[in-house]
């Protein structure tokens, strides 16, 4: 799905952000035009970058030597304060960024670790990973943040516009019958903050009124 959305606007950046369990190893296929944000899982290989070419025959070493768990990489890492605004709030957190490989789902694509605590003075409480290398700590952090607008966003079409009730039988059915749903609860929700809820209030006002 990247893929084609990627296809549609080209010479344009797609930034993906997806949950843990879209890490995998179709992810080294992703156009060079696609990044992909997630989060790191706890039992993620992680792998230095490949050492310089020594010039001796034989073929160079892909990747370099294996990095400790996240926990010790957390431990040996210098972190920084990060201003971000996500949920809502702006706040400050702590984050270490690691540029390294996760060779098992992005091949040889360098990526970004940042590993992020709010509260906690001796271990994460979150690692990211990004194939974004010109982001900052800030932007990945709030990036990933993002998500969970949509995430609420899709519940919303599902429990109350009615999207996961569809009986489409053919798939042509489907791809009009989500899009439009989707459609009309975006328009709805515009409506709503913008105009609607103004006047929804001023008839609670007159319906009070003697």
């Amino acid at each position: 799905m990247a893929q084609m959305i990627a296809q549609a606007p080209p010479g344009r950046k797609i930034h993906v952000t997806g949950d843990a369990a879209y890490a995998g190893g179709e992810l080294k296929k992703l156009p060079p035009g696609v990044t992909w944000t997630t989060r790191l899982r706890k039992d993620a290989a992680l792998y230095g970058l490949p050492p310089a070419r020594t010039g001796r025959r034989g073929r160079p070493r892909v990747k370099g030597d294996k990095l400790p768990a996240l926990g010790k990489l957390a431990a040996t890492t210098a972190f920084a304060p990060v201003t971000v605004t996500r949920y809502g709030k702006t706040v400050t957190v702590q984050a270490a960024v690691i540029t390294c490989l996760w060779h098992s789902v992005f091949g040889s694509r360098r990526v970004q670790v940042v590993l992020i605590r709010d509260t906690s003075a001796s271990r994460y409480e979150l690692a990211l990973v990004t194939t974004d290398t010109a982001a900052s700590a800030a932007q990945v952090i709030q990036r990933y943040a993002s998500r969970w607008s949509i995430e609420v966003a899709i519940e919303d079409a599902k429990q109350v516009f009615g999207a996961g009730q569809a009986r489409n039988r053919k798939a042509r059915a489907v791809e009009r019958t989500i899009p439009f749903q989707l459609a009309c609860q975006a328009i709805a929700t515009c409506w709503y903050a913008t105009t609607g809820h103004d006047h929804a209030d001023a008839g609670d006002h007159r319906s009070r009124a003697p």
